[in-house]
């Protein structure tokens, strides 16, 4: 991962934000709108919810606005297949499989195409056939000649699907057969297990034929030109990379295409023409800057554009297009393609900004050594927003807070922006039930303390997290990389703990009191805490099925690294049986600030000093491992409650309004409330798109 990424918080207890104690302007849905869609588990894996996103107040947007934020949303859409690529060489074999089967069903038997079906859900909400969470692949839940049988039949009713060149039908599902039926086939997306091969053990599409040692030795030796966009592959004994980029030797240059040219060209085509719609001259020059970077994949075309995307801050509509977060990735280099597209609540980025406003004061009062303190420090830009689009790593399931860029340099010199996805937190607030709270909360003074102050404390933890957290911190001179390049397999980890961390120190801080964003202390403190607490040692272990002993997922070991090490080390955290259930109390508010000051200081000397093994200690001990038996009985307590172990959401659709003349007049919003059907279409809409580019980029299918 690279330094101040996305902070992805799942639990289906988010709440809807309202983070000042004056009123502040609320979403206020139609009393009939649907939220929760569905609710689905396969085995072990989910229940995941689906659930319909609403993006109120687009009609608001001038018609510019509008038209700028549909070509957006189109060029997000038109390069969702990179990510789904990168996840897995055949993931988009598979799909195509799988919605072949979803869309001819006639003649196949029921049951069957019940788990086909299901399967696909999983497929689509995950990108991939490996879970989000877990980083462990699902299997199909029918028999391998049930599967083939039903995709002859779907063939028989009109379904095409795409073979190799020489390669006939039974030997395509003999190659996939593996992937699709075999637990025990590449089984980890992303293997971060101490002392197996993080590069041979992972199953996603970023190396091929390769080892970590060779990829480490080669990069060291300088070979590694283009870390965040490309592909590490050896061919003839040697290590390539097969750079992300559309080249432009179309356009009359020099530069030959690589990987996913032809996404990256449609992605291209809905840019050029929302580029005419920009909100002002540097929005417009820094669309330009971003289609550079994807003709020429040269990484300095990125860090311009990052720049320019930093100092735009004006604009109402704004977007994530790019190679971003790198938690796909074991070695935390390799970014994966995401959009989002936004914008902006102003009346809640008022109140938000005042911690942006205020970072040298925070900056100035963290408990790391003095030497690793920022001075001048810009006021940070800090945005609610509302998504229209999420697609790639960002979408279906989704983040609900951001912080970018990554790039250490730009982020010293130029600063940051940092966002809350408003109406991503108002749709967990409107489909998550409070049993979770009740089942796991020690006392009815905790629960009382959650519902009184727990809206409050859960925003100022992502505000916090994200404009002071990620933001925070300098690297030592004696540092020449960056941290995530001297911490392969642990940065990512140690930054999220790093924010969480940071939020959990300076919500002490009066000053939030002063600037009127809470309305006191000690009673957000402890809603805050406890649920830090609370979801760490338990709710989150609802997540890792039976079988397995070990997080994967980059925040949900940041949340046990910081709960556990304050459990052994800070005497402030009590482990309770009451009733044949174990609770987890905080016995001292104050000894658990002061270890959360200790630790944090100590994530920051590691990230500025670049020390792998002191991290590999820290998180290999704290944040690795789980108690099984404890996993056992939370499995247990959850089972009837109403609860999502993720949720996959069905994005707003956007449709242009167009007079006799073919000119937009208006773009209108719906909401499908149909996952199979968005997923479909957005399938059909990127090959659609992709043969065009290819035209434009003259390459062959």
């Amino acid at each position: 991962m690279k330094p101040f990424s996305k902070l992805t918080i799942l639990m289906m207890t988010s709440s809807i934000l309202l983070c000042q104690h004056n009123d502040v302007p609320k979403q206020q849905p139609a009393s009939d709108r649907k939220y929760a869609i569905e609710k689905i588990q396969m085995g072990d894996f989910g229940p995941v919810r689906i659930v319909q996103l609403y993006a109120d107040g687009f009609e608001k947007l001038s018609l510019k606005e509008k038209i700028f934020t549909y070509y957006l949303a189109q060029s997000a859409i038109a390069a969702r297949d990179i990510a789904i690529d990168q996840r897995h060489r055949y993931a988009l074999e598979v799909r195509e499989l799988l919605e072949a089967i979803y869309t001819h069903p006639k003649g196949i038997d029921k049951k069957v195409y019940d788990d086909i079906v299901l399967y696909t859900k999983f497929f689509w909400v995950n990108n991939s056939m490996y879970d989000n969470i877990t980083s462990r692949k699902f299997v199909m839940p029918c028999t391998f000649e049930q599967f083939s049988t039903a995709l002859k039949t779907a063939i028989k009713n009109g379904a095409t699907v795409t073979l190799a060149k020489g390669e006939t039908l039974d030997q395509k599902l003999e190659r996939l057969r593996p992937t699709l039926f075999d637990p025990m086939f590449e089984p980890i997306q992303t293997n971060k297990t101490p002392g197996q091969d993080m590069i041979a053990g992972s199953a996603n599409n970023l190396y091929e034929g390769t080892t970590f040692a060779e990829v480490d030795a080669w990069a060291k030796a300088g070979n590694e030109k283009n870390d965040l966009n490309s592909k590490v592959v050896k061919e003839n004994g040697k290590l390539v990379e097969k750079v992300y980029r559309t080249g432009n030797k179309h356009l009359g240059g020099t530069i030959e295409p690589g990987l996913y040219a032809a996404d990256l060209q449609a992605a291209i085509s809905y840019l050029e023409k929302a580029k005419e719609y920009a909100s002002n001259a540097l929005q417009a020059e820094n669309i330009s800057k971003l289609i550079k970077y994807y003709q020429t994949g040269d990484l300095k075309d990125w860090r311009e554009y990052n720049i320019g995307w930093v100092q735009e801050t004006q604009s109402q509509v704004d977007m994530i297009h790019g190679f971003v977060e790198v938690y796909l990735d074991a070695r935390g280099a390799k970014g994966q393609f995401e959009a989002v597209i936004n914008f902006a609540n102003p009346e809640l980025t008022e109140v938000f900004q005042k911690v942006g406003n205020n970072a040298q004061y925070f900056e100035d009062r963290m408990p790391w050594a003095e030497q690793y303190k920022k001075k001048d420090v810009k006021p940070l830009k800090y945005t609610v927003i509302n998504v229209v689009v999420e697609t790639g790593d960002a979408g279906p399931v989704s983040a609900i807070g951001i912080n970018l860029p990554n790039e250490q340099d730009v982020r010293e010199q130029y600063g940051s922006k940092s966002v809350t996805l408003y109406n991503i937190v108002d749709a967990y607030d409107k489909t998550s039930g409070k049993d979770i709270l009740k089942e796991f909360a020690f006392d009815n003074e905790e629960i009382a303390l959650q519902e009184k102050y727990g809206n409050i404390a859960d925003n100022m933890h992502t505000a916090l997290h994200e404009v002071l957290g990620h933001a925070s911190g300098k690297v030592s001179p004696n540092l020449k990389v960056d941290p995530q390049a001297a911490l392969p397999g642990y940065y990512s980890t140690l930054e999220e703990a790093r924010a969480d961390l940071v939020a959990l120190w300076h919500i002490w801080d009066p000053k939030l009191v002063e600037i009127g964003i809470i309305p006191n202390t000690m009673d957000v403190v402890k809603a805050m805490y406890n649920k830090e607490i609370r979801n760490a040692c338990l709710v989150q272990l609802q997540r890792v099925p039976k079988g397995h002993d070990q997080l994967e997922e980059d925040h949900m070991k940041n949340r046990q690294l910081i709960a556990h090490w304050l459990w052994k080390n800070a005497d402030c955290i009590e482990r309770i049986e009451k009733n044949g259930k174990t609770y987890f109390r905080i016995t001292n508010y104050e000894k658990m600030r002061d270890g959360v000051g200790k630790l944090l200081a100590e994530i920051q000397r590691i990230k500025s000093e670049g020390d792998f093994n002191a991290a590999k200690a820290l998180v290999d001990t704290y944040g690795l491992k789980i108690d099984t038996a404890l996993r056992d009985q939370v499995l247990a307590r959850v089972e009837k409650l109403d609860r999502a172990v993720y949720t996959g959401f069905v994005m707003p659709k956007l449709e242009p309004v167009k007079n006799n003349k073919g000119e937009i007049v208006d773009v209108k919003i719906s909401y499908p409330l149909d996952f199979g059907k968005q997923m479909l279409e957005y399938s059909a809409f990127t090959k659609k798109e992709k043969e065009k580019a290819l035209q434009v980029l003259r390459l062959k299918q």
